[in-house]
């Protein structure tokens, strides 16, 4: 209790912290864990979905006949669906943790719209995604989780829920490399075991959490990965 306390008083709030990254790297697995060891370690969080809705639109796509989402709505109409179901759950989550008080672990944020954006080739969505999202304040730390699109083709159909492509995985993953944001970003390597890219995100928040965390904590299947030097945007 001693070390919760101080650790609430000797380090700065963790308001907000995002984990992106294309399908199959892991995101909500390792949103889920990080989580419940913030709140663990004294530090109440809630995971919050920040989904734009592409998944469920393409299983709407195939009940419908139609092989996905963009052949049900076109490019534009999907990527405005998109972009406004995501900004409402974001703003949600923000004003819910605002509301209580507690840490937003968020499976992810507004740089998942914009690399979306990006593989659509919607370049003039972007600016008014960008305009949109404004209003959101940058998370404290963003994880990004990277994974060979090989490995997280695998994952997805393992999982048999949906189905993405290997080129869309491909363009996604260096669409998330090419945004302005990437600099700023904590970048982990999602290819190994998820235990062991829950011990690596918790290296980058070694500030708010213990040094001695429990070998595994419940969520569900997902990536993993491998972390490299604290990134401007994490450090207090």
């Amino acid at each position: 209790m001693a070390r919760s306390l101080w650790g609430r008083r000797g380090s700065p709030r963790l308001r907000t912290v995002a984990l992106i990254g294309i399908d199959g790297s892991g995101k909500t697995t390792q949103a889920h864990r990080l989580a419940e060891a913030l709140t663990a370690a004294g530090h109440p969080a809630a995971y919050h979905r920040n989904a734009g809705g592409r998944r469920w639109l393409g299983r709407l796509a195939h009940r419908l006949g139609r092989p996905d989402a963009q052949r049900l709505v076109g490019r534009n109409g999907l990527l405005a669906v998109e972009s406004v179901l995501r900004w409402l759950a974001i703003g949600l989550a923000l004003l819910s943790c605002l509301v209580t008080g507690r840490t937003a672990v968020m499976d992810r944020y507004s740089a998942c719209q914009y690399a979306s954006i990006r593989v659509h080739g919607g370049q003039r969505w972007e600016r008014l995604a960008r305009a949109g999202y404004r209003v959101f304040p940058a998370p404290r730390v963003t994880i990004l989780l990277t994974v060979d699109p090989a490995e997280a083709y695998r994952r997805i159909e393992r999982r048999g829920t949906d189905h993405e492509s290997m080129r869309w995985l491909t363009s996604a993953a260096t669409a998330y490399r090419a945004l302005p944001e990437y600099a700023d970003f904590v970048v982990v390597d999602a290819n190994g075991p998820p235990d062991e890219v829950s011990r690596r995100i918790r290296a980058h928040l070694a500030e708010w959490l213990p040094d001695d965390p429990p070998s595994s904590t419940a969520g569900p299947p997902g990536g993993a990965g491998r972390g490299g030097p604290l990134s401007p945007q994490a450090r207090p």
